[in-house]
């Protein structure tokens, strides 16, 4: 997609198929017009006479001068639009149909069809919202469940933008120091503002910083899912307890060992958290080469994970416990654990077996569980302690989360920079540069909400990942 901006009026389908209801979004300096020509008023006179927020009933008429639907037009005027542009919406019947012939008549007068993000990539270089809020729109967007809407909305409503315009006005203000030390560097005798309330500032930056980057491991968890890795041996049962907890056959099941050869995943809401469940090839000894490569990941996606589910096959559970605590409980440092005795069905007393057998230490965050996966017995349990394990702090629309891997980026630059600035200070370097690194945090915070980015490829990865529409 070209993000340059240009004069286009640009068109596009605004709903998703299959509703009642189809909206086709018309943006740019000849919008009105467009659509005036296309759309006759039942009554009164057309769009370009008529006041903006107002609601219009008509046809769309065809080419052939045929009514190709009944149509409410809502006519919005620049600078107070969405984009920043003169804007119409027109709500149609949700027929593809109709709304492709409607696409059609609006291209074939002048309008081009708009690419992904591209009416939320105008607002935002009309100066109707920054880069940051421009990316909640999507978040928005794609928000599936209370606490990621919470972020997005806070997001859009310009709560991250309010911070970061604090932490720049507190560094500006730091700046302007350095600088007349700098401009004044020449009098000893002009009292300048002595070293330790530059140091208090850039503390206060600094807080404020880290705590923005700390919050990016909530933000990210709440927003793409916490890694949940189903770990143990084959047959232990780990595809069936991917089926339980999501309620449908997602995996293959069978008792043949090594059905399981690569990972499998997939996402549940488990009581407003979101989970992404990781069910991975069973551990084994095995010559297999395409089967040790699942091996291989099984590990890969246990580092990743946040909480491991090691299940164990509750008729041999001393003798599986035993074959990979060497394996699993050294990769599960700074992870919760849950031990899931399955086929608790079959097997009594499997609780003692498993705490006589295992142990992590002191600091041991293990917890124990018995299910039966093929008869879902004890799964709502598991869902709650999944709950209590992922530990989640309540996210109010208030709150500031980060949970943007670009601005968790820009953020950790910053934060080196302040970083860099505060050990200047404290070893005594020259203002000017101590000014260079201040500069630098200040250019990261300003790639957050687009106030200095002129890189359209920037822009581009970024708007390319919207939907067209928006």
């Amino acid at each position: 997609m070209n993000i340059l901006y240009t004069d286009d009026t640009i068109c596009a389908i605004a709903t998703a198929q299959g509703g009642a209801i189809g909206t086709i979004r018309v943006s740019g300096k000849d919008a009105i017009a467009i659509t005036d020509r296309i759309f006759s008023p039942i009554n009164g006179a057309p769009l370009d006479g008529r006041k903006a927020y107002t609601l219009t009933f008509g046809h769309i008429i065809g080419n052939e001068g045929e009514i190709v639907d009944e149509v409410l037009v809502s006519l919005f005027r620049g600078p107070h639009s969405y984009t920043g542009e003169d804007s119409t919406e027109i709500s149609c019947h949700g027929s593809s149909y109709i709304l492709q012939q409607v696409m059609q008549l609006l291209i074939k007068n002048g309008c081009r069809a708009a690419g992904p993000g591209e009416f939320t990539q105008r607002a935002f270089l009309n100066g109707k919202m920054d880069l940051s809020q421009a990316e909640a729109v999507a978040d928005l967007i794609a928000s599936t469940s209370a606490a990621t809407h919470r972020m997005a909305m806070n997001q859009m409503r310009g709560g991250f933008s309010r911070e970061l315009s604090s932490l720049r006005e507190k560094l500006l203000h730091l700046t302007s120091l350095m600088e007349l030390e700098l401009d004044f560097s020449d009098h000893e005798e002009l009292e300048f503002a002595d070293r330790s309330e530059l140091a208090q500032i850039a503390s206060q930056v600094e807080e404020v910083i880290n705590g923005l980057v700390q919050s990016f491991s909530v933000g990210n968890a709440i927003k793409n899912g916490i890694p949940v890795a189903i770990i143990g041996e084959t047959n232990a049962g780990k595809s069936t307890l991917l089926n339980a907890l999501l309620n449908e056959e997602r995996a293959i099941v069978s008792d043949i060992h090594g059905t399981t050869r690569d990972v499998i995943e997939d996402t549940m809401n488990i009581e407003g958290v979101t989970f992404r469940f990781i069910d991975t090839a069973g551990i084994r000894e095995t010559s297999d080469a395409i089967e040790t490569i699942g091996i291989e990941r099984s590990f890969q996606k246990l580092d990743q994970a946040s909480i491991v589910l090691w299940v164990v096959d509750s008729t041999e559970a001393k003798a599986q416990i035993d074959t990979l605590k060497d394996k699993v409980i050294p990769r599960c440092e700074g992870k919760k654990l849950i031990l899931v005795m399955n086929k608790c069905d079959v097997t009594p007393n499997h609780d003692i077996v498993a705490k006589e057998n295992i142990c992590l230490g002191e600091d041991d965050c293990m917890e124990t569980i018995s299910i039966s996966a093929k008869n879902r017995k004890g799964i709502a349990e598991l869902q709650k302690l999944l709950v209590r394990a992922a530990a989640l702090p309540e996210v109010t629309q208030n709150d500031v989360v980060v949970s943007n891997v670009r601005h968790y980026e820009a953020l950790s630059h910053a934060l080196e920079a302040i970083h860099r600035v505060q050990d200047g200070m404290a070893m005594g370097l020259s203002g000017d540069l101590v000014s260079q690194d201040l500069r630098e945090c200040l250019f990261h915070l300003a790639e957050i909400v687009g106030g200095e980015i002129t890189n359209d490829e920037v822009l581009g990865n970024i708007f390319r990942n919207f939907c067209i529409g928006k």
